[in-house]
């Protein structure tokens, strides 16, 4: 049985999980295709923008929800990508330009 270290919890590898999505993009999708991305950042309309922003003319259609509380929202973006690449491309992007942005 394979044990974890607790850092190796708190320290996700961000190149080991780009490869096994990129895997399961293209053993389950056929490309190009739609493709579904959410976010989650503090409620705070300069970030939303930020994110609105990096999906401009790609014919993104984009929709936010605001949590219970007020505190985050849910930014959910439905857009056509060429390939698997062109989706990790896109997740780098935000989450690199964002600050405190989440990707799930």
């Amino acid at each position: 049985m394979q044990r974890f270290k607790k850092e190796d919890m708190s320290k996700p590898n961000p190149e080991e999980f780009y490869k096994k999505l990129k895997d399961q993009l293209i053993e389950s999708t056929s490309w190009p295709s739609e493709y579904l991305y959410k976010f989650i950042v503090l409620s705070d309309a300069s970030k939303i923008v930020q994110i609105e922003n990096l999906f401009n003319n790609t014919g993104a259609v984009i929709n936010t929800k605001e949590s219970k509380n007020g505190k985050y929202t849910s930014v959910s973006i439905n857009v056509v990508m060429k390939d698997p690449d062109a989706v990790i491309l896109k997740y780098i992007e935000v989450t690199n330009k964002i600050e405190g942005v989440i990707s799930i």
